[in-house]
């Protein structure tokens, strides 16, 4: 079935567009996981990436705005995986256990209040902070302690892992976690951040914690602005801001957007590194875009009415979703990805022009955000509010 490709999408009909190529790719993949191909599909596969919770944070978000309790059986199904993949400490020597188990364990205690995903959350929530580093003071990205390569190693990524170590001292008590995210925020913030704005996507120390340098994994360069790094770090200091309440944070994720919206091109969309030359085959990266927009709507949340900031960058979040929108719901139900021209390694040749489960996610996220107020699964909500079912 194809879709017409409308003037003005609404909010609504993109959602529910996705809505039907979740439950259809549902239906195709049982319990399989989406994995990244350079091919114009998904790999569907087991359980042991870093980028399976996304795929559970779609089935809950479809779940939380149609009802329907398909979605709702299909999330759980997912959710005994990764508690057996937690159990068997499957494939998890790295920090993104946020993402993997704040989308998963932690969105089914937001939505359904089981104990079961409580608890889980909070076993992954141990597993994230036994990769805290005392004697360097950073949580380590990846490998093993003492890795030759990463032992010292921080990524700008992890600042959206950390809400699960700041929810976890709500929900325990423990300053514990929240010490430790907020230390891990401070380091991203004064390393990770350079002067003019722009972001390293990694940053070397030594055992002792002495810095050494700022790199890149996946940018075009070391000294270059990945733009899904950025974008992570607007949405990342946000958050941070939203549990701790330091104005830092705040500021530090305002000035990583106001970076971020000066260079979207005209068409929506940016490329996937700032500093790349451009050319008619560069590539895009629409997952950057989406992440983007979560985080300055997010952001959004804690500006003052008047701050001259706003309409600036609730400008760039309808520049944005129009685009991806639009986009979106000009492909058929048989394209599997909600989003096109994600980019994943560029460099690496892995993950070119394709779908990104994880732009996914933060597009529908968006489009909750802005349709139905629902904020994703990053911290826990006021029961007061009409987004619960």
């Amino acid at each position: 079935m194809k879709k017409t490709l409308v003037k003005n999408v609404k909010w609504q009909e993109a959602i529910e567009y996705a809505v039907l190529k979740t439950k259809h790719n549902l239906s195709l993949h049982n319990q399989k996981f989406p994995h990244i191909s350079n091919d114009k599909c998904y790999e569907w596969g087991d359980n042991e990436d870093w980028i399976e919770g996304f795929w559970t944070g779609i089935v809950w978000l479809c779940y939380e705005y149609s009802g329907d309790e398909y979605l709702r059986l299909q999330a759980n199904t997912q959710i005994d995986s990764f508690h057996r993949r937690l159990q068997a400490k499957h494939a998890l020597e790295h920090h993104d256990i946020g993402f993997l188990y704040g989308l998963s364990a932690l969105a089914g205690w937001i939505v359904e209040e089981d104990e079961r995903h409580k608890l889980l959350a909070l076993r992954a929530a141990d597993h994230l902070l036994g990769r805290w580093r005392e004697e360097s003071g950073l949580i380590q990205a990846w490998g093993p302690e003492d890795d030759p390569e990463n032992g010292g190693r921080i990524i700008i990524d992890c600042l959206m892992n950390l809400p699960l170590l700041y929810w976890a001292s709500n929900a325990t008590g423990n300053s514990r976690y929240a010490e430790v995210a907020v230390l891990q925020a401070e380091l991203s913030r004064k390393f990770l951040v350079r002067g003019d704005d722009s972001s390293y996507h990694t940053f070397y120390f030594d055992q002792s914690g002495n810095s050494l340098r700022g790199g890149t994994h996946q940018g075009y360069s070391d000294g270059s602005t990945w733009t899904r790094g950025q974008a992570w770090g607007i949405y990342g200091f946000a958050l941070s801001y939203r549990y701790t309440g330091n104005i830092g944070f705040l500021e530090t994720s305002k000035r990583l957007a106001v970076y971020f919206i000066e260079r979207i091109p005209a068409d929506g969309i940016v490329y996937w590194d700032f500093n790349v030359p451009v050319t008619g085959s560069t590539n895009r990266d629409s997952s950057a875009s989406a992440i983007a927009a979560c985080g300055i709507l997010e952001l959004l949340e804690h500006l003052e009415p008047a701050d001259p900031l706003r309409q600036r960058l609730e400008d760039a979040v309808m520049l944005t979703m129009t685009a991806l929108a639009k986009s979106s719901m000009d492909m058929s139900q048989e394209n599997e990805g909600l989003i096109d021209h994600g980019s994943y390694h560029v460099r690496g040749n892995y993950g070119l022009d394709g779908y990104m489960i994880w732009g996914d996610y933060y597009y529908l996220e968006a489009l909750l955000r802005l349709e139905k107020q629902i904020p994703g699964y990053w911290y826990e909500r006021d029961k007061s509010e009409p987004y619960h079912i």
